[in-house]
């Protein structure tokens, strides 16, 4: 190896030890700021967190008592945006990726799938109000919550959903159609479980938007104060992103401990999902074969 071989080697190394090192420094600075919140939210919320808290039903003005109804009210949205979102959403990834033509009409349709994402949620907040709670007359409910939900979600889970059916190899697709499978035992037998993982983050990505939306069901379906559990879906309930809201700017002298044990509270919510999906997603990765 020559002399100018061996300088512009150790130049491409200093190089790339640079490039890792500034990725390394953002890393931190990334990680940093989120656990420095979320240990500032378990200091102050930890000592309202008790078993009356998160079972019991909220009195006094929601000054007391717990916020039960609440917790059930999030797990009902996200339900109702799931049952509403995940299956249109992924049959209108699967049509996009592995049926319709690349032309100008679905380019025009992906393009307009990704600006939707980029909507205010408060935006979708008002269209859910004229659309279900109006025009449909569903009123202020979990259904016409649920559906705006939905409508806010699709747009995350539709182009992860294309992205990740995208990624597996053509290949497999050939191979299987080579053996004399239809078009449609192709995708569900071989592109959908190789693209599983892909599909699970876009889902819980959007569900956990969901989750912790406020405007949205601030105008469709969310209750001030409700010390009950909805009975069907046609009622109001109570949600964690909106109660929060309340008791941070509506109710004077709430402690400030109950307002971040409320937090911890959704904090905790979201995490069971992401742990649920992350097991999933495991296991579909370890049976990838690619």
């Amino acid at each position: 190896m020559s002399r100018y071989q061996e300088k512009s080697v150790h130049r491409q190394l200093l190089f790339e030890k640079a490039g890792f090192s500034i990725l390394t420094v953002l890393t931190i600075l990334t990680v940093l700021p989120i656990i420095a919140v979320v240990i500032y939210v378990i200091v102050l919320g930890s000592s309202a967190i008790s078993w009356d808290f998160i079972f019991e039903m909220p009195m006094d003005g929601m000054r007391a008592g717990g916020i039960w109804p609440a917790i059930v009210g999030t797990f009902y949205l996200t339900l109702g945006t799931a049952i509403f979102s995940v299956p249109l959403g992924v049959a209108a990834a699967i049509y996009l990726s592995e049926y319709a033509a690349d032309n100008q009409v679905t380019r025009t349709i992906r393009l307009a799938i990704i600006n939707l994402a980029g909507i205010p949620s408060v935006v979708y907040g008002l269209f859910g109000l004229g659309l279900f709670v109006i025009f449909l007359n569903f009123g202020t409910s979990i259904l016409s919550a649920s559906l705006t939900l939905s409508i806010m979600t699709l747009p995350v889970i539709i182009s992860t959903t294309e992205e990740a059916l995208s990624a597996v190899p053509q290949s497999f697709r050939v191979v299987s159609v080579s053996l004399g499978a239809t078009k449609w035992q192709t995708i569900r037998r071989m592109v959908l479980p190789q693209a599983l993982p892909g599909i699970l983050t876009g889902i819980v990505l959007g569900l956990e938007r969901a989750a912790g939306e406020t405007a949205p069901i601030l105008f469709t379906g969310a209750a001030f104060f409700l010390p009950r559990l909805p009975n069907s879906p046609l009622d109001a309930t109570m949600a964690l992103p909106y109660h929060l809201f309340v008791i941070s700017t509506q109710v004077p002298g709430m402690p400030i401990q109950i307002q971040y044990g409320t937090v911890m509270v959704l904090l905790f919510f979201v995490l069971i999902m992401n742990l649920i999906v992350t097991v999933i997603r495991s296991r579909a990765r370890a049976r990838r074969q690619w």
